[in-house]
């Protein structure tokens, strides 16, 4: 750990609010690596769960955090919260396969036939 590296506290809140991977991290620590713990420590028998990091997303302060920052450049501090410990959301966003996507579109223009067009 670097000199100066500020520990900050952390838990996940799923859809269902469940908190899970509450644990102590580095400002250093990466939201790539954050969303792999998620993934690793997601709850068994839920109805949604990611099957990789790359399904979910981390929320805070109302921002999607991006999987290259840390969470020194996302601004997440210990002073954030008094006691210290800070709330992250978490969004399972499962891929679409593509079959899917063209049926939706298909049975999407069956239901409804009308259609506009900007001039």
């Amino acid at each position: 750990m670097a000199e100066g590296d500020e520990q900050v506290e952390l838990k996940f809140r799923i859809f269902d609010g469940t908190d899970i991977a509450h644990n102590t991290y580095s400002s250093s620590t990466t939201i790539g690596t954050l969303k792999q713990r998620v993934v690793a420590e997601w709850p068994q028998g839920k109805t949604f769960s990611p099957k990789s990091a790359g399904d979910v997303k981390l929320i805070h302060a109302g921002k999607v955090l991006e999987n290259n920052k840390t969470l020194a450049d996302c601004r997440i501090t210990l002073g954030d919260v008094p006691g210290g410990v800070i709330t992250m959301h978490v969004v399972v966003q499962p891929p679409v396969t593509k079959d899917k996507k063209d049926n939706n579109q298909e049975d999407n223009q069956k239901m409804n036939p009308c259609s506009c067009t900007i001039l």
